[in-house]
Order: structure tokens, then sequence, then C-alpha cells
């Protein structure tokens, strides 16, 4: 790939997962309409989302990357993007805490359309259709219109993302990230459960804390970071039409940025290293990710390393390794061997999710929550004996009050999948099950780290 890169070269390439739209000229007036419009984020931010990705390889500050599977046009709202955020920042204040380190926080959220699918095709009662790949390419109904690609889907999806950055924005820089709003973030229908007063206990000594900050001349009034929050937007950079339409020149520095998200990541069954994927990611300036199933070879990821971050950048990579919790120990040690001998600067994050789903007895698709576990703490082992940073997590997750994983301290059952089970496509943690697992996962890094807190947070009542 050392021809001149432009916004379309990836045209030339054989192209994975991508729609086949039946009428190109609609195609057209909608990647038009789209370069019109102005960028949902802006260069200056990915350029500070990937400082701080820098700061996240050198073992200065940890990851915390959250958000729905894929994001739905029917179930767009103003309470479901604050439940997730909020959901998010308790994580990130557990974390921090454990951890003694800045968390960085990103959202699979404004953006996060369009999913890859193991066939093209999907049959039912012997009719067979385009496979559902997400509301910005066609809808979940089966029904041939439904399953028809159609590329207004994508002007709904940059209007939704856009409504939904003004709301986080809102959210991050207008008051509802303060600190002291600590125990207010808190669920309702989480209250009253073990962790919810594990995250209350741990809630008052921040107080604490903020009380005695405010006796030293340091409060909300004068220190923007307690009051305040940087939120990033990450999504899988799948529908490349997409992506070409909202790439812009930053007017500073001239180079190309994809401005539909702050981040963006290679997905596992698009990372073929000729093909089109690789060849849009190559030349845009966003901190990029790839994802590391179990079958990506040691020489395939250097090769790819070396394409997307020929100087070595800090905070441009970040590896996203999803193995499943069988294969993780077995399978991440080369890799990360790989990386380190060659001198690369990398990120190194965990997806625990997507090698570990399962189909139930009842025929739901579903995750356990003790293998989710399982598959973070092979994570953190194989970096302490590597001595590499374990630098993050990434997870599939919501702040609804959904049954869609099993397991966890409400003893999500087989049974009872279907009583709240409103996934599209992947099943996602409940915000229960998310601020347990951020326990959990603090416990980790706080073991990784070597901190022991000043007073541990008290174990809650008949824990």
């Amino acid at each position: 790939m050392n021809h001149k890169w432009t916004t379309h070269s990836w045209r030339k390439y054989p192209a994975q997962q991508m729609p086949a739209y039946a009428d190109r000229e609609a195609l057209d007036v909608a990647e038009s309409e789209l370069r019109r419009m102005p960028p949902l984020v802006f260069a200056g931010e990915a350029r500070a989302l990937q400082g701080h990705l820098g700061r996240v390889a050198f073992g200065q500050a940890f990851l915390l990357q959250g958000g729905d599977c894929a994001e739905s046009f029917a179930e767009f709202s103003a309470v479901k993007i604050r439940d997730t955020f909020r959901v998010i920042l308790q994580m990130a204040v557990v974390l921090a805490y454990a951890g003694s380190l800045p968390v960085v926080k990103m959202g699979r959220i404004a953006g996060q359309f369009a999913k890859p699918r193991s066939s093209d095709i999907e049959t039912r009662n012997g009719q067979s259709l385009p496979s559902y790949r997400g509301d910005i390419i066609n809808g979940y109904e089966f029904t041939p219109e439904a399953r028809q690609p159609d590329p207004q889907r994508m002007l709904k999806a940059y209007h939704q993302s856009a409504a939904t950055l003004n709301l986080l924005r809102a959210f991050a820089h207008g008051g509802y990230a303060d600190l002291h709003r600590v125990h207010g973030w808190n669920l309702e229908f989480v209250e009253g459960d073990a962790t919810s007063k594990k995250y209350r206990a741990l809630a008052d000594r921040i107080d604490d804390a903020l009380r005695f900050m405010a006796a030293c001349g340091v409060s909300s009034e004068t220190a923007a970071a307690l009051r305040e929050t940087e939120f990033y937007t990450s999504h899988e950079a799948l529908l490349l039409p997409y992506e070409e339409a909202l790439t812009r020149i930053d007017s500073l520095t001239g180079d190309h940025y994809d401005t539909s998200a702050h981040f963006l990541w290679l997905g596992a069954r698009t990372c073929q290293i000729d093909h089109a994927h690789v060849e849009y990611l190559r030349g845009i300036k966003n901190p990029i990710g790839i994802k590391c199933a179990p079958d990506l070879k040691r020489d395939d990821l250097l090769r790819l390393i070396a394409i997307l971050n020929p100087q070595n950048i800090p905070g441009r990579l970040t590896l996203i390794a999803r193995m499943g919790h069988e294969k993780v120990a077995a399978y991440l040690p080369p890799l990360v061997r790989a990386v380190k001998s060659e001198g690369h600067t990398v990120v190194w994050a965990s997806d625990p999710m997507h090698g570990n789903t399962i189909t139930a007895a009842s025929g739901y698709k579903t995750r356990r929550f003790d293998h989710i576990l399982s598959e973070v703490k092979s994570f953190f082992a194989v970096h302490k004996a590597e001595g590499t940073h374990a630098g993050g997590v990434h997870f599939e997750m919501t702040g609804q009050n959904v049954t869609e994983c099993i397991g966890g301290r409400e003893a999500i059952t087989d049974e009872d999948l279907s009583s709240r089970y409103h996934t599209f496509c992947d099943p996602r943690l409940n915000a229960h099950q998310a601020l347990e697992l951020a326990f959990l996962v603090a416990d980790e890094l706080k073991a990784a780290r070597g901190v022991n807190p000043v007073a541990p947070v008290p174990a809650a009542a008949g824990e």
C-alpha cells in the first residue's frame, strides 16, 4: 500500500461485509448530502483522545469503552442515552478509585449502527432474505422491503448521531458529570442490591474527599475537572460510503479526519490487509483500533500495525483482544510478545464479549457473566506475565434493565432471558452487571498496579 491515499482509494479494493445497494443513483445522492453536512466531531477532539490513549499505552491511564451492540432508530431516546452515560460514569469512578488512574471514557454510541454478519443471507421457514446489518443499512423486520439496503438510512443515522452527541456534550460539560453528583448517578432499578450498596460506600468516601478538598479551596467552582468530564464516541468503521462522506480535511493541520466519531475500529471480519477497510483507515488521523480474534496471525498483526501506524505514534493504535475465555491464555501471549519485541507502542484492551457468545437452551443468543469475567482475568494475567500494560476494557452494555446475559449477582438464568430481551443483535450487560463487572475489573487493575487505597471500600452487608 505504497500508493497515494485518497478518501476514495478504498473503492479499488475488495470489501467484505458491505451491503449491495440496488439503486446506485440513490446511494450517490445520499453520499452527496452527507458530504454537505457539518462534522459530528472535531479533529482537535480526536487529537486530544489520541493524547489520552498515548498515556494509556504507557500505563498512565486506563481505557473504558462501552455501549450498545448496535444502536437502534426505534429505541432512540434521551433517557436511554442518559442511562448509558451515567453507568459509564459509575464504572469509571470505580476504576479510577481502585487504580488511582485517570480513566478515558469512550462510548459505543452516536454512530454504532452497522454490524458485520456471519452470513449474507438469513433463512426463516424456507424464506431467504438479506441478513440484518444494522439500522444504518436495512431494517430488522423479516420482510423483503425491510431487508433491502436503503442509502437514506445513512442520513437518519447521521441526524440521530448528531442529536446524541448534543446530549452527551451537555451531560459531560453541563454539570451532570460533576463528581458531587456521584450518589445521584445510581439508577433507580439498581437500588438495594449488593453492588449498589458497595457503590454507595465508595461514593461516601469520594464525598469525604470532596469535602476535604473544598475546605482547601478546591471545588467545582474552582476546578473544571470536578464538574466536567471528557467523553468520546466510537464505532466500527464498517460502512465505508458513510465514513468517506464524513471525512474532512482539518483546517489546522491539513490532515484527513473521519468526523463521524473520535475513534474507529477495524473489525475481526474486515482486517484483510489488501482490502478496502484497511486502505481507508490507513489514511485518516483518528486514533483507531484493531479487533484481535484468536485466528489473527502474528505476522498479519505486525503488518497491520506497520500499515496503520508506520510512525509508531503513541495512542494511534488500540489492539482489542476478543478471544473467548477458553482461548485468550493460549492465543494472546504470542501477539503481545510479537508487538513488544518489535517495539510498537500500542494500547492493549480486552473485549470479553464477542468471543463468549453462546446460544442458550431457550434459543436466545446470550453470554455468561462468569465467562466474561474469566476472559478479563486471563487478559490481565497475560500482561502481567509478559511485562506489558493491560490498558483497557471494551464492553457491550446498556443502562437499561434488560435480561440478555446470564449470571451476575442478579443470577439471571436461561429462563429469565425472554422477560426483557431487547437487543437487535448481540446480548448486552445490564446496569447491574456492568457495575458489578467494574468492581471486579477494579480488583484486577488494583492488583496489576500494586495499588492499595488508603482505606478499602467495605463489603456490603451480607457479602
